[in-house]
C-alpha cells in the first residue's frame, strides 16, 4: 500500500494531524540537509562565518529548526492544529522571503519556493491553506519590491550591489510575473487537492460498498441455507394446523390459538420466501401484466390476513393498466409494500395503494400513516437486513429494491418522521388502459 498524507476521502480536519506531522518531519529532514551542505562548505573554506549573508542564513536556519521543534510540541498536544497549520504556512513564506533577500532580491530563483508553499498549503487544508500561503508569500514579496523601490531596503553589504539592481519596470514585470505564477500554483494546486479529495472519497466508498456486499453474499447464502430448511417443517405444521382447525370438536379459546399459530406461520412463510427472492434472485420473464388488477388482488388478500382485521387496506385508482414485467415478482413487489406499509401502522390506520398513469407512464403509490422514516435511515432504506422496527428483518424492501432494479423501474419515497410515508414506483409504458369512466372490464392479471 502506498505511504499516504492522509486518507484522501477523509475530511480535512481528520486528516490534518497526519498531515501535519509528515510536512513536520520533511521539514526536519530538508533543514538537516541544507545545514550539512553548510557545514561541508565551511570545512572546505568556502564561507567565511563573519560575513552577514552567512550569518543572517545561519540565523534563519536555527529559527527555522526552533519553530520545528515548536511544531512538533502543538502538534503532540494535539490542540489548535488549524491555526498551527497556518502559523507554519505564514512562517515559511517568511523564511523564504529571508531566503529571496539574500540570494539576489526581487529576481532571486528562490521566489519558486513562494509556489511551493502554496502547495503544501493546498495539501493540508485545501483551498484555504493554499490561499493563506499565496497571500502571506505574495504580501512578503510585495513588500520587498516596494523595500528595494524606495530605497529603505538596501541589499546584504556582502553581495555585490549590481545583483540587486533593478529598474522600476524590471521590479514590476518581477512582481507580475512572480505574482501571476503564485496564483496559478494556488488554483491548480487547489483544484488537484480538491480532486484528489472528491476521488479518494468516491473510492472509499466504493470500497465500503464492495465489503458491504461481500457481507451481504454471506449473509445471503447463509440465509438460503436456513431459509431451505425452514420451509419444510414449516408447510408441515401449517397443514397440521389447518386439519386441527377442521375438526369440529375444537373450542373458541383451541380455534382462536390456531388461528394465531397459521397467522405466524404464514408471516414466517413469507419471510423464508422473501429470503430465497434476496438470496437467489431470478431473471425476470417479460410479459403484458395487468398492473391495477395484480395490485386489487393484493389489497384483498393483505384485509384477509396479518393486520387486516386492525389496519384498513384500501384500493384506488384505475380499472386497468398493462405494463411489461414478470407476472410473480411484480405481484411480490406490490406484497411488500403494502406489507411493509401494513407493519409501519397502527390499529385504526389505513393503507392506501393507487394505480395512477403519469407522463404515459404506470405509477404504483402504496401510502400510509404511520410511524414514517428518519431522513438518517432513508439513505439505508432499502438495504438488505437494515430495518428501523425491533421485530423487522429489513428483507422485504431490499426484495423490492432488487426487482425494480431488475425492470428498471424508479422507486421514490417520501415521508417524514411521524407523518407516514409514500412508496412511488414509476412502472413504465402502459400498454393498454382502462380508467373507471370507461366501465370496461380489467383483464385477467398474469400472476
Amino acid at each position: 500500500m502506498a505511504v499516504r498524507l492522509g486518507i484522501p476521502g477523509e475530511s480535512s480536519g481528520a486528516a490534518l494531524p497526519r498531515r501535519l506531522a509528515w510536512l513536520t518531519g520533511i521539514r526536519l529532514i530538508f533543514l538537516v540537509a541544507v545545514f550539512l551542505s553548510v557545514g561541508i562548505l565551511f570545512l572546505r573554506g568556502g564561507f567565511v562565518l563573519e560575513t552577514y549573508t552567512v550569518r543572517t542564513a545561519v540565523f534563519t536556519l536555527g529559527v527555522a529548526f526552533g519553530l520545528a521543534a515548536i511544531y512538533a510540541a502543538v502538534l503532540r498536544s494535539g490542540k489548535h492544529l488549524d491555526r498551527l497549520a497556518d502559523a507554519q504556512l505564514i512562517l515559511d513564506q517568511l523564511t523564504w522571503t529571508v531566503v529571496v533577500y539574500l540570494s539576489g532580491g526581487v529576481t532571486s530563483g528562490a521566489t519558486s519556493f513562494y509556489g511551493l508553499s502554496c502547495l503544501i498549503g493546498a495539501i493540508l487544508s485545501g483551498f484555504r491553506g493554499a490561499t493563506i500561503a499565496a497571500l502571506s508569500g505574495g504580501t512578503c514579496y510585495a513588500l520587498l519590491i516596494l523595500g528595494f523601490h524606495t530605497g529603505w531596503l538596501v541589499p546584504p553589504p556582502d553581495q555585490p550591489a549590481a545583483v540587486y539592481s533593478a529598474s522600476s519596470e524590471e521590479l514590476v514585470y518581477a512582481g507580475l510575473v512572480n505574482g501571476l505564477g503564485i496564483v496559478v500554483v494556488t488554483l491548480l494546486a487547489s483544484y488537484l487537492a480538491e480532486r484528489l479529495r472528491i476521488t479518494g472519497r468516491q473510492l472509499q466508498e466504493a470500497e465500503e460498498r464492495v465489503v458491504e456486499a461481500e457481507r451481504m453474499a454471506a449473509l445471503g447464502r447463509l440465509a438460503a441455507g436456513l431459509a431451505h430448511e425452514i420451509r419444510n417443517p414449516l408447510g408441515s405444521i401449517s397443514g397440521s394446523i389447518q386439519l386441527v382447525k377442521a375438526s369440529e370438536s375444537l373450542s373458541e379459546e383451541d380455534r382462536h390459538l390456531c388461528e394465531i399459530v397459521q397467522r405466524e406461520a404464514s408471516r414466517l412463510n413469507d419471510l423464508v420466501s422473501d429470503m430465497m427472492d434476496l438470496a437467489r434472485p431470478r431473471a425476470p420473464e417479460m410479459t403484458r401484466v395487468d398492473v391495477a388488477a395484480v395490485a386489487r388482488e393484493v389489497v384483498a388478500l393483505a384485509e384477509s390476513s396479518g393486520r387486516g382485521g386492525d389496519v384498513d387496506v384500501r384500493w384506488e385508482g384505475i380499472e386497468r393498466a398493462t405494463v411489461m414485467a414478470d407476472g410473480a415478482q411484480l405481484r411480490q413487489l406490490v406484497w411488500n409494500l403494502v406489507r411493509n406499509s401494513v407493519q409501519a401502522s397502527s390499529a385504526g390506520q389505513h393503507v392506501a395503494v393507487r394505480v395512477d398513469l403519469e407522463g404515459g407512464n404506470a405509477l404504483l403509490t402504496v401510502v400510509d400513516s404511520g410511524i414514517g422514516i428518519e431522513p438518517e435511515a432513508k439513505a439505508r432504506l432499502f438495504d438488505a437486513f437494515f430495518t428501523t422496527r425491533s421485530h423487522g428483518t429489513g428483507v422485504g424492501l431490499a426484495v423490492v429494491k432488487r426487482i425494480a432494479d431488475d425492470h428498471r423501474f424508479r422507486i421514490d419515497v417520501d415521508s417524514e418522521k411521524g407523518r407516514g410515508a409514500t412508496f412511488r414506483v414509476d412502472l413504465g409504458p402502459v400498454l393498454d388502459v382502462a380508467t373507471p369512466e370507461s366501465r370496461a372490464a380489467p383483464d385477467q392479471a398474469l400472476v
